[in-house]
């Protein structure tokens, strides 16, 4: 029946039925056994789960990622398992306890076992200890396991269990069913790669990185390099060089734009792969010595191989786990083949292979141990979503066998311009001129991070005013969700709302051991919180946070059309691909098979893929939704046989429905008889601190003053300004510069804003992206909110979009303002 279902499930190559899910390196393959647990307990009542880890390192993760209040649980959400959390038993634990515990109230009972526990053999010819008798139960664990009647095994990369002790102590458990998981489905052999026959889904890394569930890996050369006349310890260190180079800027980048969105700093670090553990150890030696870049990463390199024992293997360790964290010095690991399955990493973006070896296996090591992403999904920006792989001396091969037709990774290409990637860069932070002036420091500073210096004075000169002053800002900034009471920032002058202020942060200021009473004079608090006050409003713009919501339930949908498909001409992909052997070298064909789910009608491929679209409901939607796929399965077979159109479907599927649904659009309608009302969510907003990249060892430009280069606007940090609400500015063109130099002429204050300042959304085809305004000014009577225009790009779409959006928040913040006496 399942073969009937699933061509591509051949044999279950166990004594008991056991399907493979074939999942790239970083989809979430943990996330799915808990989805698989919480599915056959919650429909099929299943109790008992037996999940396997092929080493040390993956047994520990899967036991964290299993327990309860950690931080990759995979069970978040799942209220049956708030209320009756499943028992955890693992191979450290199991004989400490009865079997039966937790199953009482029909509880689940997950076994986490290292397959060590269960297929070796101790000195003597004597069973594993599982396998011993128990007092407990009268029996041995493992006999217990094997007569439970639901028991379910979950393999977690599952290629390991293919040799014979492995696949003897699975069978001997009887489980009734088993789940497999890997990203290799294949078994290397001295006669080739054997390719798993139970593969019921496959979704290959060249899916994963297409589909944007993991980082985009880019091959990294030097411009013009020629490696002519260089000997191999020259191009590597060039490459470490040049690696390190891109890993500051890197680091750079990601703290600019964890500032930009108020996330959490991500360290990244660099994997060097080096040949063998001699030239581990001749590496680790130059990257700490004082001649490579000053000495900068003494005590910031690890080596991590089979060299290590004892002491220093438990540190190496302990490093290497703990390489994510923000306080762990690490900057640059230097491994030799040690740093395989289970080392889950989200934050490796450049690595430097120093292994000889030919473009495919490069790209098949390095990149596995990268591809995830520190933020869950991809962000959108280049310096976040990439992984670097420095090769100058292989970078033509490596860009050749990428595009290669059957090649399964597409990979970008990043050239290093000399001059460029050797200039320092720094993370400037520009913080409001009100919090600069309030004393208020940056949170989460690093060695990168540079905060732009404020022309104007700090308002309090003592430590304890500043912090008088601090806890006052930090209590107006609660005040901003109550417009009913605070609704514009020239309330906060109001005779009771400046009382209740001062008790506020009477209550929440603690002075310092020096500052107590009788010690130190005290601060005057009434006096700090009413000219903190009028400093806010000084130094501010009043923006409201405004929600347009309907009164009733909006109705809306998509009228029935006739597709235009003349754009769409897919050919059916080939059914082999190419595998590079790595412990041969040679290259065999193997079948790409036919894992995934099939889907019974062709027009299902589209159906599925529309409905992963946000404003798609299939309820109410199937019919179109079946007509549209119609149109494009009859479109398909006019050039195609049905069997050729299903590998389309399958293959292009994602790129299909993309097509389809963009076409959708122009048939979108919604019932314009419902009602709107705007509801002030906040009366003003915190003016938050902006971040950006500059050059380390560069000054802030005038503004004034135009650059010569005007090619790239957007490198530039400019200041200098009069009337500007923060001390330094970007403009990404030249236009915007000028502009800033008329508000700060002509107006009484300006600023750009932040992104998520305004929280204005406007509708682009299927997308509702935010709108930013590039200026926000005041002046005497009025505020204004500017974006500079090419006359030629008015009644673009995307600007008209904006324009509306825009002209409504503004229409409807001057009627609020009106309503507060503030205009």
């Amino acid at each position: 029946m399942i073969q009937r279902e699933y061509p591509s499930v051949s044999d279950f190559e166990r004594d008991f039925p056991s399907l493979c899910f074939a999942l790239a390196t970083g989809v979430g393959k943990t996330r799915l056994m808990g989805a698989f647990v919480s599915y056959l307990h919650l429909a099929h009542g299943i109790n008992n789960f037996f999940i396997l880890a092929p080493n040390l390192t993956i047994y520990n993760k899967l036991i964290a990622d299993f327990t309860p209040n950690t931080a990759k649980y995979v069970f978040k959400g799942i209220a049956e398992f708030v209320v009756n959390e499943p028992v955890i038993i693992t191979g450290d634990n199991y004989d400490q306890r009865d079997p039966a515990s937790g199953s009482l109230f029909g509880g689940v009972r997950i076994n986490i076992f290292n397959i060590s526990k269960i297929d070796s053999e101790v000195r003597g010819g004597k069973a594993p200890k599982i396998k011993r008798l128990s007092e407990y139960i009268g029996e041995s664990y493992f006999d217990y396991l094997a007569a439970l009647p639901d028991l379910i095994l979950l393999m977690d990369e599952s290629h390991r269990y293919r040799a014979k002790a492995g696949l003897r102590a699975i069978n001997e458990l009887k489980p009734i069913l088993g789940l497999e998981l890997t990203a290799t489905p294949f078994v290397e052999t001295s006669k080739g790669a054997i390719p798993f026959n139970n593969v019921i889904y496959d979704y290959a890394l060249g899916r994963a990185i297409a589909d944007g569930f993991v980082k985009e890996p880019a091959v990294v050369t030097r411009k013009n390099f020629n490696p002519d006349g260089m000997s191999k310890e020259a191009i590597e260190e060039l490459k470490l060089s040049d690696g390190i180079r891109l890993h500051e800027q890197t680091k750079v980048q990601l703290e600019t734009y964890a500032r930009e969105t108020n996330r959490q700093i991500v360290k990244p670090f660099v994997l060097v792969i080096a040949r063998d553990t001699t030239h581990a150890a001749q590496l680790k030696t130059l990257l700490e010595s004082d001649d490579f870049f000053d000495g900068s990463y003494k005590d910031k390199v690890i080596q991590v191989d089979s060299s290590k024992t004892g002491a220093q293997e438990e540190e190496m360790i302990s490093r290497l786990l703990k390489v994510e964290h923000a306080d762990e010095p690490t900057e640059i690991v230097i491994h030799v083949n040690m740093l395989k399955e289970g080392w889950d990493v989200t934050n490796l973006y450049t690595i430097v292979p120093l292994r000889a070896a030919n473009a495919r296996i490069l790209i098949e090591q390095s990149i596995g141990r990268g591809l995830r992403l520190p933020y869950g999904k991809r962000v959108g920006v280049t310096a976040v979503d990439r992984l670097n792989i420095v090769a100058h001396d292989k970078f033509q091969e490596i860009v050749d066998e990428a595009n290669r037709p059957d090649s399964q990774v597409r990979m970008q290409t990043l050239v290093l311009d000399p001059d460029e990637i050797e200039k320092k860069t720094k993370t400037v932070i520009s913080q409001s001129t009100l919090a600069s002036q309030l004393g208020s420091v940056p949170t989460q500073a690093t060695t990168s991070t540079t905060v732009a210096p404020s022309q104007e004075k700090p308002l309090f000169t003592t430590t304890a005013e500043q912090k008088v002053a601090q806890a006052a800002y930090a209590v107006i900034k609660q005040f901003e969700s109550q417009p009913d009471r605070v609704p514009t920032t020239r309330s906060l002058a109001n005779t009771d709302v400046q009382a209740d202020l001062v008790r506020e942060v009477a209550a929440a200021y603690t002075p310092a051991q020096s500052d107590l009473e009788g010690l130190a004079e005290q601060p005057d608090i009434a006096a700090i919180v009413k000219k903190t006050t009028e400093l806010v409003v000084q130094q501010s713009i009043d923006i409201p946070r405004i929600l347009v919501v309907p009164k009733g339930e909006v109705d809306s949908g998509f009228r029935a059309f006739e597709l235009d498909l003349s754009g769409l001409n897919f050919q059916p992909i080939s059914d082999e691909l190419w595998v590079q052997l790595l412990r041969t070298g040679d290259t065999e064909v193997i079948g790409l098979g036919k894992g995934g789910l099939k889907e019974k009608r062709l027009e299902n491929y589209v159906v599925s893929g529309l409905v992963d679209f946000d404003d798609i409901d299939y309820e109410k939607h199937a019919g179109l939704l079946y007509d549209l796929a119609t149109q494009t399965v009859a479109h398909l077979q006019g050039y195609l046989s049905e069997e050729q159109a299903g590998k389309v479907l399958w293959r292009h599927q994602k790129e299909i429905a993309a097509f389809i649904h963009a076409q959708m659009q122009a048939h979108y309608w919604e019932d314009e008889a419902v009602e709107y009302e705007v509801v002030i969510s906040k009366g003003f907003t915190e003016l938050k601190s902006s971040a950006y990249t500059a050059a380390a060892n560069e000054s802030p430009m005038d503004f004034k003053v135009s650059p010569k280069d005007k090619s790239n606007m957007a490198k530039y940090l400019f200041g200098g300004f009069k009337r500007c609400l923060y001390p330094v500015q970007k403009f990404d063109s030249e236009a915007k510069r000028i502009l800033a130099v008329i508000l700060d002429r002509e107006t009484e204050k300006w600023f750009k804003p932040a992104k998520g300042l305004f929280q204005i959304f406007y509708r682009l085809g299927a997308d509702h992206p935010e709108y930013q305004p590039d200026f926000v000014a005041e002046t005497a009577d009025a505020i204004y909110m500017l974006e500079p225009k090419k006359r030629t790009a008015m009644t673009d779409a995307d600007v008209v979009a904006k324009k509306d959006a825009a002209t409504n928040w503004c229409n409807n913040a001057t009627k609020y303002s009106i309503e507060q006496g503030a205009a």
